[in-house]
């Protein structure tokens, strides 16, 4: 009872901050639409997700700290197909996953190991590999790896995308009061050292939990646990530049613990999905723009 009176409260406090929020929230995207309830418990702890650029219709997700070190792909739908296992590496605290581009001109798949509640890393990594060619049940990877440190010493952070159109990488950070957006090159995956992250710019919120950008570059999502924040990305402009102007707010449905963000190829549709919390499943919400 106590456990499901804290729930409550707690989508209270969600929702009122929704609420208050309501004459700044933008309707470029309409209120998200449920799609599925996951109930696997092997993916009750979804930290990420990411569409793939190779396959229509198809997600990519993982679960956090003390999951297994495989990335799941599901259908529009939320209907399990199948597990990328990545080899030789563990998930201490895998908090988000994106897609962009990669040695070779090939497309990567890039999952953030960036989860530090308690900022004691001397160290977070970024694992790639190439997005596979052809999707089976049961697939196996031999992931590079990109070791990464802060300046200023540990954070913690949950948010990661790629620029679709030079391949640099963001982090975003998530305790501290005003978040830090953080990057780094691809360089970072050809040497066994540390590269030290580049800090770009501080946002006025906290308690990011997911990001992600369109695949086109033009438009960049920031989500916290109660509210989604939009920027759109002017031609010739760079990622750090259009993150520093004022963002929009979009319709969030709350969750009881949304830490998963992702914009389909289209760029016109996205979705959010919430680790399990309170006994309330994981729920697949689709958000579509309004042209």
């Amino acid at each position: 009872m106590q456990r499901l009176l804290f729930f409550f409260a707690f989508v209270l406090l969600q929702v009122e901050a929704f609420s208050q929020g309501q004459a700044k929230i933008d309707s470029i995207f309409s209120a998200g639409e449920a799609i599925k309830t996951i109930s696997n418990p092997e993916l009750e702890e979804m930290s990420g997700m990411v569409f793939s650029r190779k396959h229509p219709n198809i997600w990519y997700t993982h679960t956090d700290s003390g999951g297994e070190p495989i990335v799941y792909f599901l259908d529009e739908k939320g209907n399990e197909l199948g597990e990328i296992t990545l080899l030789g590496v563990k998930n201490r605290d895998w908090e988000d996953i994106a897609i962009g581009p990669g040695p070779e001109g090939k497309t990567y798949i890039y999952v953030a190991e960036i989860g530090d509640n308690l900022a004691v890393h001397n160290e977070v990594r970024v694992y790639r590999f190439p997005e596979p060619a052809n999707l089976k049940e049961k697939i196996e990877v031999k992931p590079e790896v990109a070791r990464l440190v802060y300046p200023g010493g540990a954070r913690d952070a949950e948010s990661l995308f790629v620029d679709p159109v030079d391949g640099e990488l963001f982090i975003v950070s998530k305790r501290d009061k005003e978040n830090t957006l953080y990057g780094f090159s691809q360089k970072a995956f050809l040497s066994d050292e540390k590269t030290e992250l580049t800090e770009y710019h501080k946002f006025f919120f906290s308690s990011s939990t997911a990001a992600d950008i369109s695949s086109d570059g033009s438009q960049i999502l920031i989500k916290n646990y109660f509210a989604i924040y939009y920027w759109k990305r002017e031609k010739g402009q760079s990622v750090v530049e259009a993150l520093q102007a004022t963002p929009k707010q979009l319709p969030y449905v709350p969750e009881p613990q949304g830490e998963a963000i992702a914009f389909d190829p289209s760029g016109k549709v996205f979705y959010t999905i919430s680790e399990k919390r309170f006994n309330v499943f994981p729920v697949l919400y689709r958000y579509q723009a309004n042209d």
